[in-house]
């Protein structure tokens, strides 16, 4: 089954060059790798020109606002693959990364799964290049003390790795009550479904709202499940500063979201069908 791997991006292409060298090293090598700039810069068209060894697409346009809902679905639209799996810019993967979503993959449910947070030392470490994010995953388990007093945001522990075909993971962690909420930087569908929901809904403007929040009871609305592949489909993320954007009017973009549930609007009205390329 070919996967279209998706990344949302915007101008930081240092930490792109870190999702790439980790594609290079994938266990899975039937995808495609669609970067979607929010965005619209040469500097990222020539870094795209110059990505070798791996099949790369490019969707961009005018940066006028957070547009990154719009964004991901112009990807979505140039996407090929019959499963598609959603990063963040600042999410490198693991090696088995592709390969664990694709063995969970089930028909009737997305699967979503968590990222363990770097904190600036070792993110630092894999933006100067002194070490790969191979490197890193493969030593995970002995630097995790270090890793987990230098992760500001926690949740280090989602770095350790169980294959979907083990013991472990089959016999303690396959059935277990854990949380399956989903997490717009780590999660993956059939694109079939992405389809039957119009795709990502651009009507909440550069709120947040529409990155997980609401593509989850949307998928659920047409019947769809959550699997949770927290310690198999693993991602780092790297350590950077956060900021609360207090010109967003977040409450009525909640409000917004409300409705629609109240309306039963799980397949939304400004979607992949208002752009003009755009053919189901």
């Amino acid at each position: 089954m070919k996967v279209s791997l998706i990344v949302a991006v915007y101008k930081d292409i240092e930490a792109l060059d870190l999702i790439v060298q980790a594609l290079k090293t994938q266990t899975y090598k039937n995808f495609e790798f669609i970067i979607a700039e929010d965005n619209n810069s040469q500097e990222m068209k020539d870094y795209v020109s110059s990505i070798e060894g791996i099949e790369v697409k490019h969707t961009f346009q005018e940066d006028s606002g957070i547009r990154k809902m719009r964004s991901l679905n112009n990807a979505i639209i140039a996407s090929e693959g019959d499963y598609l799996v959603f990063i963040d810019g600042d999410c490198i993967p693991y090696s088995t990364f592709i390969e664990s979503h694709i063995k969970l993959a089930e028909d009737g449910y997305i699967v979503s799964g968590r990222r363990c947070n770097l904190g600036p030392r070792y993110a630092q470490k894999l933006r100067s290049k002194e070490m790969t994010p191979f490197e890193l995953e493969k030593s995970f388990v002995w630097r995790f003390p270090f890793i987990a007093k230098d992760a500001i945001e926690r949740h280090s522990e989602a770095g350790f790795y169980f294959s979907p075909d083990g013991f472990i993971y089959n016999n303690f962690l396959k059935n277990s009550n854990r949380s399956t909420n989903m997490l717009g930087c780590n999660y993956s569908c059939f694109k079939k479904d992405m389809l039957a929901i119009n795709g990502y809904d651009e009507g909440y403007g550069q709120s947040a709202v529409g990155d997980d929040t609401d593509l989850q009871w949307r998928f659920k609305g047409l019947g769809l499940k959550v699997k949770s592949a927290k310690n198999v489909a693993n991602i780092f993320h790297l350590y950077h500063e956060r900021g609360f954007r207090k010109d967003i009017p977040w409450e009525i973009e909640l409000e917004k979201m409300k409705k629609n549930r109240l309306d039963n609007v799980f397949v939304c009205k400004q979607g992949l069908d208002t752009h003009g390329n755009f053919v189901k």
